[in-house]
């Protein structure tokens, strides 16, 4: 699909989709494992859209980064592009990925072995994700909490809290995430 809007982009001379379109080929290049190309299309769009004084989706874009950075074992460097996308955020007030941001935390403090400030994040993560009522945020966030809790020891209340979330969802059983919270909810039962 991003191929697709890239060639439609050039067409019609749309230069800012085309910075997005060549960011998600980038993305979709990463989550299929070419991490090292995907990073590199996800980093030149994100230069021009600088260059272009583009804000717009900024945070989502970052965090894009930032899980590419924390797949490739760069946990410094993915911390920092984290923190830039903090930064923007509290800048431009674009706030619709605040919930994945903490969550993304979460994993990377946990990385370096600090469950107790992941633990936080992922907590934050999921009150932020339920007061702006974005459910598939709340259930990502969720299901980190509750893989932590579990590690610890504590499945009564990582079942409890997760089930609770996945409970709400009435269809799209056949997604990556709530496929992952309903096998999580499984080992946990």
């Amino acid at each position: 699909m991003a191929e697709a809007c890239l060639k439609l982009c050039e067409e019609y001379g749309l230069a800012q989709e085309r910075q997005w379109a060549t960011h998600w080929l980038g993305s979709a290049l990463a989550a299929q494992g070419d991490l090292v190309k995907g990073l590199a299309l996800m980093r030149a769009s994100l230069a021009t859209q600088r260059e272009m004084r583009s804000e717009i989706s900024r945070t989502h874009y970052l965090a894009l980064i930032v899980e590419a950075l924390h797949k490739m074992g760069e946990a410094a460097e993915a911390m920092t592009v984290l923190d830039e996308a903090f930064e923007a955020m509290n800048r431009t007030g674009e706030r619709f990925f605040e919930p994945e941001l903490y969550r993304i935390k979460g994993d990377l403090l946990l990385q370096s072995g600090n469950p107790a400030d992941a633990e936080s994040a992922f907590r934050h993560a999921v009150g932020v994700a339920e007061r702006q009522q974005s459910r598939s945020l709340e259930l990502r966030a969720a299901t980190s909490l509750a893989q932590l809790l579990a590690q610890q020891g504590r499945r009564d209340e990582a079942r409890e809290s997760l089930a609770e979330i996945y409970g709400w969802f009435s269809e799209g059983f056949d997604t990556v995430d709530l496929k992952a919270a309903k096998a999580l909810l499984d080992e946990l039962d």
